[in-house]
């Protein structure tokens, strides 16, 4: 140890530090400097971004020995609070360039470092700077942090004002459609929301921090665990096995259909008899500090005898593979599709033009910048209290009770963190029961953080699509029937693997007027990661087939492959695969708005292309549908406060969406005429003991589904407050009178859920979305470059613009991702962010551009649709589809990696 003098914000303070310990963790254990935040912790993804000396630096890899004496570090503490703000905090605000805000202190702080050298830097020296400094976001697609710095910079020229970027509210004083900052922002820039890991920091000093004893293999029978090593190391108070779990030891899946041939109580807490996937978890280290459970964790021993290991769909499906789950097969789900007549007579006839393939979609990793973490503890009333990342806090609840011999909500309450984005992991629970163990076990609060390594091994993933189809048209273009297999890894864990599997049978074809269907898919048990939701969950791997398929079958027809989809997309009097009547009609209109700018996207590629670097354009078109499938039901409540104002409660959990946003401006909107302004709507969220089952947040549901439950409990405060002769009673008048100030709204979707052969009415409303790409292929390395994307989105009114924008923009960057560098097959290389493939800000294109078409929908709250999903639904085979056209290669194994497009280019 070491006395060292830092001077933090100006303030010169004196420490006693290990000079092996890094910066970050002084900044953070020490100074609790929570702003710095920790990521990927191996210098990656900049979260830990600080000013040291006047360089920027990454502080999860300085180690103290290098920091000097009386150095200079600059936080974000340092650069503005929050009545303070920066120009550059201003700025965020304003182009809605904090979304889970986990980045969010990173990247200020590295822009304050680049306008400190360069006062007037172009976008390109904004990209090159956050490039140069690894500065990594994955929710915003990178284009609002560039609008944000330079914005900010002008203003610090004095070439702009404050007031230039900042929201001024519409003269009427209505704010849905508008581009108002989320509630949670001056939180977010300022670097006071308080994630997860920060609030290991303000725990009780009897917390225990926990540490997992992880498998290593993939597959095997425990014959044996040994704690006995563990429990005599430095600071460990207890380690806890499957013989600690009060309960039922499992985590149920909760069968979403009755001819699934497994019972969803295959997936343990802590695994007793036998390790299903690399990195399941054998046992839990309770220790006085993080460091000391995870060294004593890696001293527990296990006694294994290995089993084969089935790490993709068609090795389980082999006929000698043995069964993982003993007593289920491995191919424990199917689903049918059968829409029209018989499809093989339109195959079998020689007018008709017959195109076909095989696709597969990855394992594509969620890559949020913070890795999993939560804590629990037991409160006054005897429950158990879990807070964590999740997205599905009720679900989440009734899921792990049993498995914990707990009872919800008696003994439980699941509360959401502030979030560092999940992308869809987090509709799955992962460390929720684990942190329940060792709370009842211990009798003392637990806190338990993953580090970036465990993220990726013991989280779900995109469970992978292996498929085949073809279509048959006539030789005018126009499809007259479909084919498609499909066969879905799962994992080893069946939670919504059947739902998934159903996504096929919904979104394969999606769009098209497609007459005659038939159809199979299948969930396949393997040992690879366990499957989990994905932004898009199943439509990113449905449509990347169909869509590139419809290219081909252009080609084979001689028609340009944006004509082919203009002339089958949905019109009158067609339907969805599934057999349902899509709400709005509204796809024409939208491929009239794209075709200009396709025909201009043509040219450019054309006047630009060289020999040494080819140019090419292509689109796709994306549907999904808002919410769970069938009569999907969420429950919100209003109260009248005394002030005048609401507070309005919800489960609408937040991944960094905007979750606060939406209930706000559904809300005030729905409020209207009351005139009550947005600054007195009050929320409360994501506290199973103080807020109603919303349902979880996935599919896009929560605009919808929760937004209609808001709306139908404001509706019953103003009628509850109506008078008589008009007008709206005051807090006064409705105590005087005795009537309720509370109302509970509820709304269940006008919807009905598919039929064994995959038919029905599975959603209210659906989002639309037109991609097209622009790209840029070098032709001696087969590197794929992005230089633009479009997107011409119809999701019906827009409850806030500003977040809208960001979730669109951060979708498509997504897409980018899932075309072209992101998997998670190899799972020791594959590890880490850079392993793993997430884009950096110049893999993404600075053009990203988008056109709304409003129509708005009867069943959605104000009209609104949902947006989340859309954006991810099919951006990567629009890619796919520029790829070959600009250098002939055609990539139907994502991601198209460069040296698969350089093997797939004609010789």
């Amino acid at each position: 140890m070491e006395t060292k003098t830092l001077v933090v914000n100006g303030i010169p303070r004196r420490l006693l530090v290990n000079p092996d310990d890094t910066l970050v963790d002084v900044l953070r254990g020490q100074l609790q400097l929570t702003s710095v935040k920790v990521g990927c912790g191996k210098g990656q993804c900049g979260a830990c971004t600080v000013i040291l000396d006047g360089k920027v630096v990454r502080s999860c890899i300085t180690k103290m020995r290098r920091v000097p004496e009386n150095a200079a570090v600059t936080t974000l503490e340092g650069i503005g609070t929050p009545t303070c703000l920066h120009p550059l905090q201003h700025s965020w605000i304003f182009h809605g360039a904090a979304q889970c805000g986990f980045c969010t202190p990173g990247f200020i702080v590295s822009a304050k470092g680049l306008l400190d050298e360069n006062p007037n830097p172009s976008r390109e020296d904004v990209r090159d700077w956050f490039q140069k400094h690894h500065n990594i976001c994955r929710c915003t697609g990178y284009k609002p942090l560039v609008d944000a710095v330079m914005d900010a910079a002008a203003v610090m020229r004095g070439e702009k004002t404050l007031e230039d970027i900042q929201f001024k509210m519409p003269a009427d004083g209505r704010i849905w459609g508008s581009r108002l900052p989320r509630p949670s922002a001056v939180a977010k820039v300022t670097g006071v929301a308080e994630f997860g890991a920060d609030a290991a920091y303000r725990m009780p000093p009897d917390t225990l921090h926990l540490a997992l004893a992880q498998a290593k293999v993939s597959h095997a029978i425990i014959k044996g665990i040994d704690t006995s090593e563990a429990e005599k190391m430095p600071g460990v108070y207890r380690v806890l096995t499957h013989k600690d779990v009060k309960g039922k030891n499992r985590i149920t899946g909760l069968i979403t259909f009755p001819t699934n041939k497994g019972d969803g109580w295959e997936r343990p807490i802590l695994n007793d008899t036998k390790v299903f996937q690399y990195g399941d978890a054998l046992a839990i280290v309770c220790a006085d500090s993080e460091a000391n459970a995870r060294a004593a964790a890696e001293k527990v021993k296990f006694d294994l005898e290995l089993l084969p290991e089935y790490m993709s769909a068609p090795e389980a499906m082999a006929p000698d593979a043995i069964e993982i789950h003993p007593g289920t097969p491995n191919v424990y789900y199917d689903q049918n599709e059968a829409k029209g007549g018989e499809t093989q007579p339109f195959f079998d006839d020689p007018g008709n033009v017959v195109a076909e393939g095989s696709f597969y979609t990855q394992r594509q990793p969620h890559l949020p910048i913070e890795p999993d973490v939560g804590y629990a503890y037991i409160n006054d009333q005897g429950q158990v209290v879990i807070h964590s990342k999740s997205v599905g806090i009720h679900l989440h609840a009734l899921m792990i009770a049993p498995g914990l011999g707990l009872e919800f909500p008696k003994d439980l309450v699941m509360v959401q963190n502030t979030t560092g984005g999940t992308f869809g992991y987090k509709f799955s629970p992962t460390m929720e029961a684990l942190l329940g163990v060792a709370v009842m076990a211990t009798g003392r609060p637990c806190h338990l953080r993953y580090n970036y390594e465990q993220q990726q091994q013991y989280t779900g993933k995109r469970s992978p699509f292996w498929t085949t189809m073809r279509f048959a048209a006539n030789k005018q273009g126009k499809i007259l029937a479909m084919e498609t297999d499909w066969s879905v890894d799962h994992g080893p864990y069946s939670e919504f693997g059947d739902l998934l599997t159903l996504r096929g049978a919904q979104y394969i074809g999606a769009g098209y007027g497609i007459p005659n269907i038939r159809g199979k898919g299948r969930t396949v048990c393997t040992n690879h990661c366990w499957g989990a939701a994905f932004r898009g969950y199943g439509a990113p791997e449905s449509e990347f087939p169909s869509e590139v398929l419809m290219d081909m079958l252009a080609e084979k027809l001689g028609m340009d492959p944006f004509e082919l989809r203009a002339l089958n997309c949905y019109k009158e009097g067609d339907t969805t695969p599934t057999g349902q009547t899509p709400e709005v009609m509204s796809l024409p209109e939208m491929f009239d708005i794209m075709r200009p700018k396709y025909e201009a996207a043509k040219k450019r590629a054309k006047d630009l292309s060289t020999p040494e670097v080819k140019r090419g354009v292509g689109v796709a078109l994306g549907v999904y549908g808002a919410g769970l499938d069938g009569p999907d039901t969420s429950e919100a409540w209003v109260e009248l406060n005394e002030d005048g104002g609401v507070t309005v409660g919800s489960s609408w959990e937040d991944h960094g969406q905007g979750a606060d946003s939406g209930a706000l401006g559904t809300a005030h909107e729905a409020l209207r005429p009351m005139r009550i302004p947005a600054e007195k709507i009050r929320l409360v969220m994501n506290d199973t003991s103080k807020t109603p089952n919303s349902g979880p947040a996935g599919g896009s549901r929560s605009q919808v589904v929760t937004g209609n439950a808001i709306r139908v409990a404001c509706e019953m405060l103003m009628e509850g407050m109506r008078k008589p002769a008009g007008g709206f009673l005051d807090y006064a008048g409705m105590k005087a009178e005795g009537r309720p100030l509370r109302y509970d709204g509820k709304w269940s979707a006008p919807a009905k859920d598919c039929d064994a052969n995959g038919q029905g009415s599975p959603f209210a409303c659906y989002m639309y979305g037109l991609f097209m790409a622009e790209v840029a292929v070098e032709k001696a390395t087969g590197k794929t470059q992005v230089e633009k994307l479009t997107c011409v989105a119809d999701i019906g009114e827009l409850c806030n613009q500003l977040i809208v924008d960001g979730q669109i923009y951060g979708g498509l960057a997504q897409g980018v991702g899932l075309a072209l560098s992101e998997d998670y097959e190899d799972i020791k290389k594959q590890s880490t962010m850079v392993g793993a493939g997430i884009p950096s800000i110049q893999m993404i294109p600075d053009e990203m551009e988008i056109v709304y078409v409003k129509t708005p929908r009867k069943d959605g709250p104000h009209g609104a649709s949902g947006v989340g999903e859309m954006p991810l639904t099919a951006p990567h085979p629009a890619i796919i589809n520029a790829i070959y056209n600009a250098c002939g290669a055609r990539i139907t194994h994502l991601p198209a990696y460069p040296e698969k497009v350089l093997e797939a280019m004609p010789k």
